[in-house]
């Protein structure tokens, strides 16, 4: 195939990148589109830190694509640089001749993506092959590099990834799962050994796997994309950018360290989140969204956070990553102003974000399991003399007093109970939604399964039906919705919700009169949280899915 031939088959319609389906959790293909977006931050980033240059038009420059599925990343990079060097190589053969050997580069992370990747980049699925646009590579792989890659087992798990060896130990007729770029004590040999010499690449470009393919499911799997972004960190890129997950927001599984670190890195410059990853990857059940960060070596200072969501205008703020007093990152520039109005009048200083631990409303959340039962425990259906009732996934039961482990101290008191899980419809993040699942009152001689939280206790009734209605109001779960990170809400999830007078009725009037939140601020919080209708008795069955958006 010529060199025009080949280019002049990327003008077709449709483009065969935008139709292909997602292989598995870990083979999440990038639409061309996002791509670009991407690419067209890391040039705006370039030219701003070079006088203006286009880094589409400099010969030298370096990429790596180093997780390669469909290889729309360096296809894209490639179409650039060649328009970007027209005038300093002005042969087409030879410019991409250039372009392919010297300044893409690419490791699959299947045999079958990788072939994949070079017939995207090399429009052959063998790099020296009769029907590839450049003749400069001597091997099938070219510069997008595929072996398979063994996992290291020690104590039943890769000590490297930590992937299950009983899960994935499974002979060779199927893949590993153990991606090259991460299964290494030394990624700049490594790199030197896959390319040939001292390699240094000036940009770090991709989408990573984002979990372990072991047996995990959703929110259950181990997350695995942050290893992706600290190895890359290890090769020293001018410019490192990857889309993943936005759970790394708020911690969570796996994630504590990592977040701790990317928040404290003032080389992170920009943050563009998605609410809904369904916007960047059509049909993806991908909770919490997804975002792309750019990370700039050579150039610090706070970061540029745009948030966006369907149709709805884009939030931009150039912020600090961590505010003070603050653990995690404040999703919503939004959020920042309204979280330090709430703080301000609890702690009576403007620029703390925490509150004192007398004051925080998870001291009344109770751990998972409060009662000791899991969540597929079912109780008695009728009652014998002394048992309690037992809030359980799918309605009510009875246990004996004996049998009930732990919490006892709750057992006699009111309280409330609120689901551990957030049930959704469907896969897909929609707003707006709920939070939480609507909370119930429970009476003395109540105890529940791990499929509730246990808020309490409280010394009446009153009490209680306050602190539901504190619960239903759309600040209160705007508060929870800054720190949760999953549709799992833990207690955790609570920390930023300030502990009231339980002895009145509390409606959101009230609150965004207490905290003074501005016409935009209340809006906001309306246009995020659903209202929510309560009742203080419970009555006849309960189920754990009351149709709530997680």
């Amino acid at each position: 195939m010529s060199i025009q031939a080949g280019f002049a088959l990327r003008g077709r319609n449709p483009d065969v990148l935008t139709c292909i389906a997602n292989l598995s959790n870990d083979e999440v293909f990038t639409p061309p589109e996002f791509a670009n977006r991407m690419l067209d931050t890391l040039a705006e980033a370039w030219a701003a830190g070079h006088d203006g240059a286009n880094i589409w038009a400099d010969r030298n420059v370096k990429f790596l694509d180093p997780f390669a599925k469909s290889g729309v990343f360096l296809r894209e990079i490639t179409v650039r640089l060649t328009a970007g060097l027209a005038d300093e190589i002005p042969d087409l053969q030879e410019r991409v001749d250039h372009i392919l050997s010297q300044q893409v580069f690419g490791i699959g992370i299947t045999h079958l993506t990788a072939m994949l990747a070079r017939r995207s980049v090399y429009c052959s699925k063998h790099a020296n092959g009769a029907h590839a646009v450049t003749r400069r590579f001597n091997s099938d792989a070219g510069n997008i590099w595929f072996e398979r890659t063994e996992h290291t087992w020690a104590d039943g798990k890769c000590k490297f990834c930590g992937a299950s060896q009983a899960s994935l130990d499974r002979g060779e007729g199927l893949e590993t799962h153990a991606y090259a770029f991460i299964h290494t004590d030394n990624i700049k040999t490594r790199v030197a050994e896959l390319f040939g010499g001292d390699m240094h690449f000036d940009v770090i470009i991709g989408n990573p796997p984002y979990q372990l393919d072991d047996g995990g499911h959703g929110t259950s799997a181990a997350p695995i994309y942050q290893k992706f972004v600290e190895q890359a960190k290890n090769l020293e890129p001018r410019y490192l950018t990857m889309v993943i997950p936005s759970r790394w927001f708020s911690g969570g599984k796996g994630l504590d360290d990592f977040r701790e670190s990317m928040l404290k890195d003032d080389r992170l410059r920009s943050i563009d989140d998605f609410l809904s990853a369904a916007d960047v990857f059509p049909g993806v059940g991908l909770k919490g969204g997804v975002c792309y960060f750019l990370w700039d070596k050579d150039n610090r200072g706070p970061c540029r956070v745009a948030t966006h969501f369907k149709d709805w205008p884009a939030s931009e703020a150039t912020r600090p990553l961590l505010e003070k007093g603050a653990e995690i990152f404040i999703r919503y520039n939004e959020g920042v102003s309204i979280l330090r109005k709430v703080m301000a009048h609890e702690t009576g200083q403007d620029e703390v974000m925490s509150l004192p631990e007398a004051r925080r409303f998870d001291r009344l959340v109770s751990s998972a399991r409060a009662f000791g039962f899991r969540t597929f425990f079912k109780g008695k259906k009728k009652r014998s003399p002394g048992d309690v009732t037992i809030y359980q996934n799918g309605g009510v039961g009875y246990v004996p007093r004996d049998d009930v482990r732990s919490g006892q101290h709750l057992i006699d008191r009111w309280k409330l109970f609120a689901g551990y899980a957030a049930p959704g419809t469907g896969n897909r993040d929609s707003y707006p939604h709920k939070i939480i699942s609507t909370p119930f009152v429970a009476g003395p001689g109540s105890i529940s399964s791990e499929t509730y939280l246990t808020i309490g206790p409280f010394d009446t009734k009153e009490e209680a039906d306050s602190a539901l209605s504190y619960l239903a109001c759309r600040l209160t779960r705007f508060l929870i919705l800054l720190h949760k990170s999953s549709q799992h809400v833990t207690r955790k999830v609570y920390t930023f919700v300030p502990i009231q007078d339980w002895t009145r009725t509390w409606t959101d009037a009230d609150l965004y009169a207490l905290y003074g939140l501005s016409e935009e601020e209340i809006a906001f919080v309306e246009k995020i949280v659903r209202p929510m209708e309560v009742a203080s008795d419970l009555l006849g069955d309960v189920s754990v899915d009351d149709g709530d958006d997680a």
